[in-house]
C-alpha cells in the first residue's frame, strides 16, 4: 500500500509515466543509429522531445501542450514524421483534466484547428480535418469526465466535512442547553426562594440576591441567542460523551427538591444495561422535563417514571402545575423530540386533562 501511495503522488506519477514512454525510445534510438537510418533515428528523436514536456502536464497542462505541438509542427513539416504521437494524446488529456473552465474549450478548440492544418498542409492527408477532430475529442473527453468525477469526490468529501461541522454546532447547543440551562435555572430558583425568606430588615442582601436573580435570567438570554447561532444548520447524532444516563437519575431528583420543586421518581421492571444513546437521551429528557416544570409552571409537584419493558425503556414524567403567563419558549421540547428520533423511538407531550403538563418517551433497545 505504501508503494501504490508512493506512485500516486503527482511529481512521481508523472517522472514514472516519462520514463516508462521513453525508454523504449532511448533503445529505439540507439537501435536504429548503429543501423545508420537517420531518418529513424530522428524520429525517435521527435518522440522524446514530445514526451519531455510531459513533466509539467499537470502544473502548466497549456504549455505543455504549446510545446508537443510545436515539436509536433516542426518534425511534420520537415518531413521527419507523418502524424503524432502518444505524447500528444497524453498532452490533450491533460489540457482537458488540469486546465479549468472555458480555458479548456478555448485551448481544445485551437489545438484541433492547428492540427487540421497540420495534418491537411504538412502531412497531406486526405480529411486531415477528421482525424484532427477524433485525434482531440478522445482525449479531451476523458479528461472531461475524469475531472467531472474528482471535482464531484472532492464536493462530496466538503459537504461531509461542512455536515460534521454542523453536527458538532448542534450537539454544542443541545448540551448547552441541557446542562447549563439547567444549573441556571436550580440556581436562580435557589436564590429567589433565599430572597423570599428574607426578614424586612435585610434589605442590602435582599438588593444583593435581586440582582443575582436579573445576572442568571441575562445569562438565559445571552445563551439563548448564542443557542440560536449553533442550532442555524444540521442534524444530530446521537452523543453520549458527557456520561450521564440512567443511573443519576436519583441525583437529578434530589437536585430538583433542593432547587424547591417537589419531586419523586419510580422505576419499574428489571433493570438493564442501555445502550449509551438511549442511557444518555432518558437523563437528557427527564433532566428537560423537571426544568421546564420549574421555569413553566407555578406550585407544581413532579413525579418521574422509568419503566424497563424488555425490547423498550418508558419514561415519562408528569407535573400539576399552573402554567405561568407570558414564558418565553425555548429549545427543549424540540430537542427532545431529535434525541428520541434518533434512537427510534416515540415521544408524546402535552398538557394533562387533570391540570400540569406530560412528558412520555418509549426508546425501543433494539434500534438504538
Amino acid at each position: 500500500m505504501k508503494i501504490v501511495r508512493f506512485f500516486q503522488r503527482p511529481k512521481v506519477s508523472d517522472r514514472t509515466l516519462v520514463i516508462v514512454l521513453i525508454i523504449p525510445s532511448i533503445v529505439g534510438v540507439i537501435g536504429v543509429m548503429t543501423l545508420g537510418d537517420a531518418r529513424l533515428a530522428l524520429g525517435n528523436v521527435h518522440y522524446v522531445l514530445t514526451v519531455l514536456p510531459l513533466l509539467m502536464r499537470r502544473r502548466r497542462p497549456i504549455a505543455t501542450m504549446a510545446l508537443v505541438a510545436a515539436v509536433d509542427a516542426v518534425c511534420i513539416l520537415t518531413g521527419l514524421v507523418d502524424g503524432v504521437n502518444v505524447a500528444t494524446t497524453v498532452a490533450l488529456y491533460s489540457l482537458s483534466r488540469y486546465t479549468p473552465g472555458r480555458a479548456t474549450a478555448v485551448a481544445s478548440a485551437a489545438a484541433w484547428l492547428f492540427y487540421a492544418l497540420l495534418l491537411e498542409l504538412g502531412a497531406a492527408m486526405q480529411a486531415g480535418w477528421l482525424a484532427a477532430l477524433f485525434m482531440v475529442v478522445l482525449p479531451v473527453g476523458l479528461g472531461q469526465v475524469v475531472r467531472l468525477r474528482a471535482e464531484l469526490a472532492e464536493r462530496g468529501r466538503r459537504e461531509a466535512a461542512d455536515a460534521a461541522v454542523r453536527d458538532e454546532r448542534r450537539r454544542i447547543a443541545r448540551e448547552l442547553h441541557d446542562v447549563v440551562a439547567h444549573h441556571i435555572t436550580v440556581i436562580n430558583a435557589l436564590v429567589g426562594g433565599a430572597r423570599a425568606t428574607l426578614p424586612p430588615e435585610q434589605q442590602v442582601t435582599r438588593d444583593a440576591l435581586e440582582s443575582a436573580e436579573q445576572t442568571a435570567r441575562q445569562a438565559m438570554s445571552e445563551m439563548r441567542r448564542l443557542l440560536d447561532v449553533l442550532r442555524a444548520d444540521g442534524n444530530d447524532g446521537p452523543d453520549a460523551s458527557t456520561g450521564v444516563g440512567a443511573d443519576r437519575l436519583p441525583a437529578l431528583i434530589k437536585e430538583a427538591r433542593s432547587a424547591g420543586l417537589p419531586a419523586h421518581l419510580t422505576v419499574t421492571g428489571e433493570a438493564v444495561e442501555l445502550p449509551a444513546a438511549v442511557d444518555h437521551a432518558v437523563y437528557r429528557i427527564v433532566q428537560e422535563a423537571l426544568t421546564n416544570t420549574r421555569k413553566h409552571a407555578v406550585g407544581a409537584r413532579a413525579s418521574v417514571r422509568l419503566a424497563y419493558a424488555g425490547s423498550a425503556v418508558e419514561v415519562e414524567v408528569l407535573d400539576d402545575g399552573v402554567p405561568k403567563d407570558g414564558g418565553t419558549p425555548g429549545f427543549g421540547l424540540g430537542g427532545m423530540a431529535e434525541r428520541v428520533a434518533l434512537c427510534g423511538g416515540q415521544l408524546s407531550t402535552g398538557p394533562r386533562a387533570e391540570g400540569g403538563f406530560r412528558v412520555h418517551a418509549r426508546l425501543p433497545l433494539e434500534k438504538a
